[in-house]
């Protein structure tokens, strides 16, 4: 009976101090954080509770003898282990990558989170020491500062080559962003290779009987073990309708796909960070940011229903188009997430068709016109476009020629304003106007309100000038120019942007395989050139849809013009009775003044917590000098002190971490 009191009051007690702490610690507490929290400081500071003080005592023929000072203090060191705990357990809480790069809680449970932390951490160490070991640690202390280092470059791509998995097309995806790392880094992370062993045949049947929602034998009546084409994503089969007798393609996303993203994505994350951390021409190329940006690419890439769609919408979107481009048919009623049964092309890719653009009498230059102008109408009228329109995605059909459109698992998508922006980019290049190009760019970058307009037209003008007057321009040399003019200025593209930019440069690459002296520049200027052309003919050429559209902005703007004459009177009203106030500061914005008040009150409870500390400190000091019985009150006092002040500062350094983790 007696055990049962002295648990009920030990339970008493612990809600006590799981109620206080969730008060002093604020909102948005974690449930199992606080419990966790709680019972380990109730067991720790009762054991030693015990141990001090009531061992060797005859405590359980009364059990309230403990209520006493010391027990004060007992609960008070409870109440205060139990939040440093709570900050504890939010500082090592490990943080998910959520799509585009936010930090987003666990929706695990603790024991598989503490094991997913403690092998995420394993491999952390893992690639880190492989990095050490390459040299990255020496060479980035010598290129924090400089942009062409080729011992960097192998040191870097030794490390990406021996961690494996993810971290090999990682460095595989940057070996194309040449428009921000040097030729040293793209030469050497171009050789980056990954061994994928195939499928073997019992994988391929399991995950075609766990994927198609009939049966294998129902849905094909041949279907070819041997993959045509094997990648780190899912590996590519012939096979044969059994309802139709038409030739198909299956993709299959590898088994084990997920758990490499699940191990490494996180890391490689933490991995960019700690580079990062390293180097400041790391940081200041946004390496972090470019391992978040593929982080939230590759989980796209691996869920088929998205590439499916991708697939459907840019097909409807050039269904019209006087461009043609051959897009496979894909199969929906036996494709998911996990395969993709599509029309099998027959055809050949540009970087070894050769032979089929003589048997056929292909033009090339025609047929690279075509892919070209067909890429600039994706982005610049339906705004999703193909993002990875290399030799491997871009075939020659073997019956007549046409272009065919491959692989849809990487597609850009830009908004109307961005669309515009690319529109007036090409026509500011093709009249030679800085002024139309100033323009282009405020609709292209963020944060672009500070932009000192006489010298950002200045710098285009320069840009122009070198493009003047030549017979050819380097497509790449022309947008990294671009490219180095944003970054000069503190400026960025938006995402979708750059990933347009660089599409182009990989465009022109594979173009230049179809014909050699093909000028992407020149034919941009010639596609504007229609554009322009196109825009102004378009009310003549197309009557009856001019009219519509001109009475739907008609429609839309008639609501705001039948108000503006009762505005205006209003506003004349305000202005001869003087009470026209205008509000232009730092306040006058709701959210600005939140962030001044609510950071102003932290500053107020650092502030007030620092200062029960210094009083507290100094009256335990004092209180040693003094031979006195009020001087336990000086003690007693400058507990109470410290111990309000622990509670503040854990308080702000909870708060501080909750702001970094949504940051």
């Amino acid at each position: 009976m007696v055990y049962v009191k002295i648990f009920i009051q030990v339970l008493v007690i612990a809600m006590f101090i799981f109620y206080v702490s969730g008060r002093l610690m604020g909102s948005q507490i974690n449930l199992m954080k606080r419990i966790m929290s709680v019972f380990i400081s109730v067991a720790f500071t009762s054991i030693v509770y015990w141990y001090s003080y009531l061992r060797g005592t005859d405590f359980l023929e009364d059990v309230y003898v403990f209520m006493d000072v010391r027990t004060i203090i007992w609960i008070g060191s409870m109440l205060l282990i139990s939040m440093l705990l709570y900050l504890f357990f939010e500082l090592f809480d490990p943080m998910a990558i959520g799509e585009k790069g936010e930090r987003i809680p666990r929706q695990k449970s603790l024991l598989l989170r503490l094991r997913n932390q403690w092998r995420s951490q394993k491999r952390l160490r893992q690639v880190v020491q492989i990095a050490v070991k390459n040299g990255i640690s020496r060479t980035l202390k010598y290129a924090r500062h400089r942009e062409n280092d080729h011992e960097l470059a192998i040191a870097f791509r030794d490390t990406l080559e021996e961690s494996g998995g993810i971290f090999i097309k990682f460095g595989q995806v940057l070996s194309t962003r040449n428009d921000i790392f040097p030729k040293a880094f793209v030469q050497e992370l171009g050789t980056l290779q990954q061994n994928v062993r195939p499928l073997s045949s019992e994988q391929v049947k399991t995950i075609l009987e766990k994927s198609l929602p009939y049966k294998m034998d129902e849905v094909f009546s041949q279907f070819d073990m041997t993959p045509i084409a094997a990648a780190s994503i899912g590996q590519v089969h012939r096979a044969v309708l059994r309802k139709s007798d038409e030739q198909v393609v299956v993709k299959l996303l590898r088994p084990d796909v997920k758990d490499m993203m699940r191990d490494d994505l996180t890391i490689l994350v933490e991995f960019a960070q700690w580079v990062s951390d390293k180097s400041t021409w790391a940081e200041n190329l946004g390496f972090r940011e470019l391992a978040i940006g593929f982080a939230s690419s590759l989980r796209e890439e691996v869920n088929f229903d998205i590439e499916m769609r991708n697939t459907m919408q840019v097909k409807t979107a050039l269904r019209n188009s006087p461009y043609k481009m051959k897009i496979p048919h894909v199969y929906s009623e036996f494709s998911n997430n996990q395969l993709i049964v599509s029309e099998f092309v027959h055809g050949q890719s540009v970087a070894s068709g050769d032979a089929l653009f003589y048997s056929l009498h292909v033009d090339r230059e025609e047929f690279a016109r075509t892919v070209l102008f067909s890429f600039f109408e994706q982005m610049l009228f339906s705004g999703i476009f193909h993002a990875d329109p290399h030799p491997g995605n871009i075939f020659i059909d073997e019956t007549d020629g046409t272009p065919i459109l491959l692989d849809f698992g990487a597609v850009g998508r830009l908004a109307e304003p961005q669309q515009e922006g690319i529109k007036l980019f090409l026509m500011g290049i093709q009249q030679n106007d800085a002024n139309i190009l100033y323009d282009a760019i405020t609709l292209l970058v963020e944060d672009h309100e500070h932009i000192d307009r006489v010298r950002m037209e200045q710098a285009m003008a320069q840009i122009l000038l070198r493009i003047s007057y030549v017979p050819r321009i380097e497509t790449d040399e022309l947008i990294h120019s671009f490219f180095e003019v944003i970054r000069d200025f503190g400026l960025s593209f938006y995402p979708s942007v750059g990933i347009a930019l660089r599409s182009f440069i990989t465009l022109d690459g594979t173009l230049s395989l179809i014909k050699k002296d093909f000028n992407l520049f020149n034919e941009a200027k010639e596609f504007s050139r229609h554009y322009i052309t196109s825009m102004i003919k378009r009310p003549f050429k197309e009557p009856i849809a001019t009219k519509e559209r001109l009475e739907e902005e008609l429609a839309l703007l008639l609501p705001a013009l039948r108000k503006i004459p009762r505005r205006v009177d209003k506003l004349m009203q305000r202005v001869e009775s003087g009470k026209i106030t205008l509000h232009h500061d730092v306040f006058s914005d709701k959210k600005n003044a939140m962030f001044v008040t609510q950071l102003f009150s932290r500053f107020v409870l650092l502030l007030v917590g620092i200062t029960f500390g210094i009083i507290s400190v100094s009256l335990l000091a004092i209180a040693q000098f003094i031979d006195a019985p009020y001087a336990v009150y000086l003690n007693s006092a400058a507990y109470v002190g410290l111990f309000l002040c622990s509670v503040l500062l854990v308080r702000l350094s909870i708060q501080a971490i909750r702001l970094m983790k949504r940051g």
